[in-house]
């Protein structure tokens, strides 16, 4: 679960920020090819062109900062700035004054990447505009680490699992013939933990499940409406209030960018009960998400008169607890949300599983396999990059928010074997830095698969 907004000098859309390559920026989210895009390593000449055009006003705009609201929405994306504000967005420009551009290299119509200096260190600018040409997103980040190597151990990889971050889980495990989870390593198994963005995967079995027993087709339309709506950027937040979108495509969104919206209209559509159900069956710590909370409700009881409302919320029981939600949360509004940058009750108020409980629930969608669910839940491999001879068939889902990071994959080998790797952190105290941990991750991960199978 992306947070829209960062107090950090970076502003972007993906679920996880270093596995998703530079190029993947080119317009609609799509890998510029090489008809599309072009790399340039001479001094930079901006181009003409929808993008270009914005950069050139983002490289001016740090030195006349504040910028007024009127000024900002001529340049930024209704959806994207209404999630950032104006005060973040100045607070952003605050940051990166100073910026000096030295090369393009990555050149579309639509996306440029490119490299500059603060103060003489380096960092990579990003931008991307929308159809009408106003940016849907910026970013100025430090350039990402190389990866590191994978481990050559299960001790390597625990010993720097818990550098990772302060409290962490992990599981590797086989998924056997009759849908059980063989484990061959673990770490703080069965230890509930924040999952982030992770909670998908039950919601994404309650569809699959209302499918499968003809309740739902994976073409029935779906209606964007108003009170559905969640904060994040790209995707659905882009589309007009009372448009449709059919379930597979707001699924697809959920599991490949972790669309926030796509992911509560489809909680809305199956029902809240509909989840809890298939989490009781996957699960062993559903009680600890119940109700089973929208991304909407989240960001509002963490982003709203905190810390009364979400204490409020915390000290009431099961069933007053879904009146409020009914009674109050909904009626609040996104915009009264304001922006936090440090770890919010991420040991209290979040959704919740152990490893064990995230290899369950890939053991269940397993069950349900079909080929519009495999096609959603491959849409993004994160960035493991298995070798695809030796592993063609991989579903992941990742999950984060300010003090979360967690990574999740499904892998089925050449040889007909399915496993899964979960590898859980968090940080109760202060962010995690997610532009080195990520790749970790990634690394451990990776190299989970191959211990994995070593034997």
């Amino acid at each position: 679960m992306r947070l829209p907004f960062r107090s950090t000098r970076f502003l972007a859309l993906a679920v996880v920020t270093a596995a998703v390559p530079l190029a993947a920026l080119a317009g609609g989210g799509q890998a510029a090819t090489a008809s599309t895009a072009q790399v340039v390593t001479a001094a930079p000449e901006i181009p003409d062109s929808p993008a270009g055009r914005q950069l050139r006003w983002f490289l001016d705009a740090p030195n006349r900062a504040p910028l007024t609201e009127s000024e900002l929405g001529e340049h930024l994306n209704g959806a994207y700035l209404q999630a950032l504000t104006a005060d973040g967005f100045n607070a952003f420009l605050k940051n990166v004054t100073g910026f000096q551009l030295e090369e393009l290299t990555t050149v579309t119509p639509t996306a440029l990447v490119g490299a500059g200096t603060i103060g003489g260190q380096k960092f990579i600018v990003q931008i991307r505009v929308d159809t009408a040409g106003k940016i849907d997103l910026i970013g100025v980040t430090l350039p990402t680490p190389p990866p590191p190597p994978s481990p050559t151990s299960w001790k390597q990889l625990d010993t720097r699992l818990r550098e990772a971050a302060p409290e962490v889980g992990f599981l590797a495990a086989e998924i056997d013939s009759r849908g059980r989870c063989e484990v061959v390593h673990a770490v703080n198994p069965d230890r509930a933990q924040p999952l982030g963005s992770i909670f998908k995967l039950y919601v994404m079995g309650a569809v699959a499940e209302k499918v499968r027993d003809g309740k739902l087709s994976w073409n029935t339309k779906l209606t964007i409406k108003p009170e559905w709506r969640s904060l994040g950027v790209g995707g659905l937040a882009e589309r007009p209030d009372n448009s449709t979108v059919t379930v597979r495509e707001a699924a697809k969104l959920m599991i490949s960018i972790s669309d926030n919206t796509a992911t509560d209209i489809l909680i809305h559509t199956v029902g809240r009960k509909a989840v809890e159900t298939t989490m009781r069956r996957w699960s062993s710590h559903a009680k600890q998400n119940v109700p089973f909370l929208t991304t909407r409700e989240l960001f509002l009881l963490k982003g709203v008169n905190y810390p009364g409302q979400a204490d409020a919320y915390l000290s009431l029981s099961t069933a007053k607890k879904a009146a409020y939600l009914k009674n109050t949360v909904a009626k609040q509004a996104l915009t009264d949300i304001k922006p936090w940058d440090k770890p919010r009750e991420i040991d209290r108020l979040e959704w919740f599983g152990s490893p064990r409980d995230v290899c369950r629930a890939y053991a269940g969608l397993t069950a349900l396999n079909s080929k519009p669910l495999h096609e959603v839940m491959s849409a993004n491999d994160l960035g493991l990059q298995l070798n695809p001879g030796k592993w063609p068939i991989v579903w992941a889902k990742g999950g984060d928010e300010i003090g979360v990071l967690d990574l999740s994959f499904r892998a089925r080998s050449s040889k007909g074997k399915t496993y899964v790797v979960t590898a859980l952190t968090n940080n109760p105290q202060s962010a995690i830095d997610e532009r080195t941990a990520a790749g970790e991750l990634i690394s451990l991960s990776r190299g989970a698969f191959t211990l994995a199978t070593s034997g």
